[in-house]
């Protein structure tokens, strides 16, 4: 029987870092990456850049652009100036319902495909204060997902329970952290590699890796230990 799985990719830090984990697990991938009139829409590129260099056969980009419509976010409206997280509230990057569509979608597309899985990158440990990124909110869409459609599709999130640190740690145990740190467009102003070190992306993105690099052993131990590797 053929293991396939369907990853949520963006091409940023934790979407490529889910692909080189599911890699070796699956024997079919299939990556999905929604152009959602995103002011960062330079992550579409990166994206099939990395899948193709990867070796991912099926990549597909989806118009989702009636999210940008609806959702009003500084990451679906240029003139929304993007604003760093004081902490208090959800950020004005949030953009409502963006994960609700996309893995909906994504369990749509893997019913079709047959698939066992779908791989999302969020994370309720190192984020932004996003709802969606929650692992309530997942198994909550997992289970509402299962009872409609009538199929046990699994939504895994390897992420969830690690600090930046610990992924940047996840990539150099599958030795493609200089692809990583390159490669990848995690920046909400559209800017690949290390980005453009004002939003908050840029900065949670640098202080992970800064922690992982002043503590690699350390924290290379911590992550074996929380995925069991």
């Amino acid at each position: 029987m053929t293991r396939k799985a369907v990853i949520v990719f963006s091409g940023g830090q934790d979407s490529t870092t889910c692909l080189i984990h599911a890699l070796p697990m699956y024997d079919e991938i299939h990556c999905i990456t929604f152009d959602y009139g995103q002011r960062h829409r330079a992550e579409i590129e990166v994206a099939q850049q990395l899948s193709k260099q990867l070796g991912v056969k099926v990549h597909k980009v989806l118009d989702t652009s009636l999210l940008s419509e609806l959702a009003i976010s500084s990451l679906t409206r240029d003139h929304i100036p993007i604003a760093r997280s004081t902490g208090d509230g959800v950020p004005d990057t949030f953009v409502p319902g963006r994960n609700i569509l996309f893995l909906t979608l994504a369990s749509i597309y893997a019913y079709q495909v047959s698939a066992e899985a779908v791989i999302t990158g969020v994370c309720e440990t190192d984020f932004s204060g996003y709802p969606d990124c929650r692992d309530e909110f997942v198994k909550a869409l997992n289970k509402a997902i299962h009872l409609g459609m009538d199929y046990k599709i699994r939504i895994e999130t390897p992420l969830m329970q690690l600090n930046k640190a610990e992924t940047w740690a996840l990539a150099d145990y599958h030795k493609q952290l200089d692809l990583i740190r390159y490669h990848t467009l995690t920046c909400y102003n559209g800017v690949t590699g290390s980005g453009c070190a004002n939003c908050d992306a840029c900065a949670l993105r640098a202080k992970g890796l800064s922690e992982f690099l002043e503590s690699r052993a350390k924290v290379l131990n911590s992550l074996k230990i929380k995925l069991k590797l």
